[in-house]
């Protein structure tokens, strides 16, 4: 049986997990490489501490991703694939509250990212 998300190591293993199928993905990878360039320690680090903040409450991240995420030429394809490699990513490393309520919250983002950048849900 798993465990759920319950330290910041967990966070960051979920964080790292996600991110390794998101750059190996032909959809998903052009997209962020393009953004980050080199800069992959940093973004891994800014969104451990943003899931942080959300699932363990730990106020580690304080800034607006949407203004980052607006500009992007990103669309209804991405968003899709965004989810499934985040939902398939807590399903194989956690079980609990803390995990489905990772993936409630992040079906939320692609939803308000989606509306704000008026892609069909």
């Amino acid at each position: 049986m798993t465990e759920d998300i319950i330290t910041e190591a967990d966070v960051k293993a979920l964080v790292y997990a996600f991110y390794d199928k998101v750059r190996k993905d032909e959809i998903l990878g052009p997209v962020f490489d393009a953004i980050i360039k080199d800069n992959w320690d940093a973004h891994l680090s800014r969104m451990t501490d943003f899931w942080s903040t959300l699932l363990l409450y730990t106020k580690k991240y304080k800034d607006d991703p949407m203004p980052k995420h607006l500009p992007l030429p990103i669309d209804k394809t991405h968003f899709d694939r965004w989810l499934l490699f985040f939902n398939q990513t807590i399903d194989d490393m956690f079980e609990g509250q803390i995990a489905e309520n990772a993936k409630k919250r992040a079906n939320s983002i692609a939803k308000i990212m989606k509306a704000v950048k008026s892609i069909p849900q």
